[in-house]
């Protein structure tokens, strides 16, 4: 990949990265509930994944590898809020819980110790509290999973883009943790998330990050893609 493509893939991102931060909002400016706030509006007749190819089929490679995308949630990442002091795992529990309280970790001075989750996924309030299974109620999900990516194309990528694509919190939300074991690494096709009232972000953010990092979409999961972007208000 040539310098010059990888700075106008960092460009689009970065709108990317502003889209989402819109679409899921601040901890601090949401509404009650996810599912029912920045709702984002869609021109009418514009196409969701416009400027995005479509592949006939996800065609599921036996060579995935997590560690391809380098160390889980490492803070030394080139992506938005890395370098920042806190792994990623705790940006986004910050940036997505509401009534927090914090304490002190070795990977974050100031992490979430209790808090809550209003779930897109599910729209259940989740209540979050660091312990030993801390990962169980309250994961975060990859809203394009690092192996889908990877069959659509980032196999070819650069170890650093790589990293940056599985930390970019345009990519990122904490979400219940059995919707995100439910969801697995599924394209659009086969799993949306229950709640319908969060088709609407869910999709136009999906099509954000597929864009933003030139990757395709598989043809049976665009017209799902269309459907959910659908929900959306018209600007």
């Amino acid at each position: 990949m040539t310098r010059t493509r990888l700075l106008w893939m960092a460009v689009v991102v970065a709108i990317a990265v502003v889209v989402a931060w819109q679409v899921i909002g601040s901890s601090g400016e949401r509404a009650p509930f996810v599912a029912q706030a920045d709702i984002p509006t869609v021109a009418p007749g514009a196409d969701v994944l416009a400027g995005i190819a479509v592949v006939p089929l996800r065609i599921r490679g036996h060579d995935y590898r997590r560690d391809a995308f380098g160390d889980t949630w490492t803070d030394d990442n080139p992506a938005p809020g890395g370098h920042n002091g806190c792994d990623t795992r705790n940006d986004i529990l910050d940036r997505d819980l509401v009534d927090k309280t914090y304490v002190s970790i070795k990977r974050c001075p100031n992490a979430v110790g209790t808090g809550t989750l209003h779930d897109p996924y599910t729209n259940a309030t989740v209540p979050f509290v660091r312990g030993a299974q801390v990962g169980a109620a309250v994961q975060i999900d990859h809203i394009v999973p690092l192996a889908l990516a990877w069959d659509l194309g980032a196999r070819n990528w650069t170890d650093d883009m790589r990293l940056r694509f599985a930390n970019d919190p345009a990519n990122l939300i904490a979400v219940q943790g059995q919707a995100n074991q439910d969801k697995g690494d599924k394209e659009p096709a086969t799993w949306m998330p229950p709640n319908h009232a969060f088709w609407c972000q869910y999709s136009v953010q999906f099509a954000n990050v597929l864009r933003g990092y030139g990757l395709p979409v598989d043809a049976p999961s665009a017209p799902v893609l269309r459907e959910a972007a659908a929900t959306c208000p018209t600007s």
